[in-house]
């Protein structure tokens, strides 16, 4: 299914939406002697060189690229060439992105740009339902499929360009995954892995966890760690930092905290190392953990557990790995955290680059942290709203480029 999206920006006064349509007018009075005249229209390709032309378009943000291209074919051809791909992209410096979904059903929802606090009408390439895991990294989005959990799609959400990977010779049906990407910004290779959690029949507390990971350089899946865990299972939160992959894993038995944090070298050969040695304990006792990666540092956000009832969420905190520490980012503020009216002990979060993106699963509102200047702020409202009590709401954050294809 190819994805239809619509660059109609969407913003919010008065409680109505507002439909912004880019048009734009060229005036020359000096040469208007007779308004009702065409000889006067004069084409701006007439006056600039190409070279120039690529340059002055190449300043504009993406949205205004791609609408450009409408204007005619030769605009089309020009923005969607390789060179002004690869020129484009060392002038542009995107913020990352919020997809929010408005429904659990179909793959479409609004496209949040933090830079011009603008919701775009978006529907998503490629697959059918809602109902998926998603990962991103530097231009490509990675989805998988919540069934066999063994269809992959790697793609950039904007130029529609995507290619489905070779099925990994795994388990299929897995009880939990966690899917995670990486993109090599210089190369534009990539690294794709999976965890799979398989609990053993009739045994609560031993669980199966295998990795399997993907390179783009080679079109090959290995396989390179599978180990029976005892008290400990996978879940559904991984992220690749610097070659590394982080994933938490979950408590089975009753006592001690609910969370730690493994990690596997991507780039090391197995070993005869059990997993649970490279487990790192998370700073407090969570209802939940997202991981990110912001500009190589691994970044958590965790719901924070009461002390004498650690399933119920009392706030939420940002830390940042530094070695086997963590060292706390920030606390988002109370007045915030009452801003979402009832919230679940879990909750979606994703983040890159600067930029932190939280939301509850029970309302549209999306709120902003910023790592650079430690500032919490929501966003511009989402024209997404909420038909029943118990509808969900979920996104991913990605980052918009136009040079990289998978």
């Amino acid at each position: 299914m190819e994805g239809e999206t619509s660059w109609t920006d969407y913003q919010f006064d008065d409680n109505r939406t507002r439909e912004l349509d880019l048009r734009v007018f060229d005036s020359y009075p000096e040469l208007n002697d007779d308004d009702d005249s065409e000889s006067n229209l004069i084409s701006i390709d007439s006056i600039l060189p190409d070279d120039l032309l690529e340059r002055i378009l190449a300043l504009l943000p993406i949205v205004s690229i791609l609408k450009a291209g409408a204007v005619s074919r030769k605009w089309y051809e020009m923005v969607h060439s390789r060179r002004f791909l690869c020129n484009a992209s060392r002038v542009l410096a995107p913020k990352p992105w919020y997809f929010m979904f408005t429904g659990s059903d179909e793959p479409i929802g609004y496209a949040y740009d933090p830079m011009d606090r603008k919701w775009y009408s978006f529907q998503l390439p490629y697959i059918e339902t809602s109902s998926c895991f998603i990962a991103s990294s530097y231009g490509l989005v990675c989805f998988m499929d919540n069934d066999s959990r063994s269809e992959l799609y790697v793609c950039n959400l904007i130029t529609k360009d995507h290619k489905k990977l070779v099925e990994p010779q795994s388990q299929k049906f897995p009880d939990y995954s966690a899917l995670a990407l990486s993109v090599d910004s210089l190369s534009h290779s990539y690294t794709v892995a999976v965890v799979k959690s398989k609990q053993i029949p009739k045994n609560f507390i031993q669980w199966n966890l295998s990795i399997h990971f993907y390179s783009s350089e080679t079109g090959m899946w290995v396989s390179p760690i599978k180990e029976l865990m005892t008290g400990w299972r996978g879940g559904d939160d991984s992220v690749i930092c610097d070659g590394v992959l982080y994933f938490l894993v979950h408590s089975t038995t009753l006592t001690g905290n609910k969370h730690a944090l493994a990690n596997f070298n991507l780039s090391s050969r197995p070993s005869i190392d059990l997993l649970i040695d490279s487990f790192i304990p998370v700073p407090c006792s969570l209802t939940c953990g997202r991981l990110m990666n912001m500009k190589g540092t691994l970044v958590m956000v965790g719901g924070i557990g009461k002390p004498d009832r650690p399933g119920i969420i009392k706030g939420i905190g940002i830390w940042a790995l530094k070695g086997r520490d963590w060292e706390e980012v920030s606390r988002m503020p109370h007045r915030f955290f009452q801003g979402f009216g009832e919230f679940d002990d879990v909750f979606a979060s994703s983040g890159f680059d600067n930029l932190v993106y939280i939301q509850s699963y029970g309302a549209p509102a999306l709120l902003v942290f910023d790592m650079s200047s430690r500032q919490w702020k929501w966003s511009q409202k989402c024209p997404v709203a909420k038909r029943f009590p118990l509808q969900l709401f979920t996104g991913f954050c990605f980052q918009p480029r136009l040079e990289i294809a998978p």
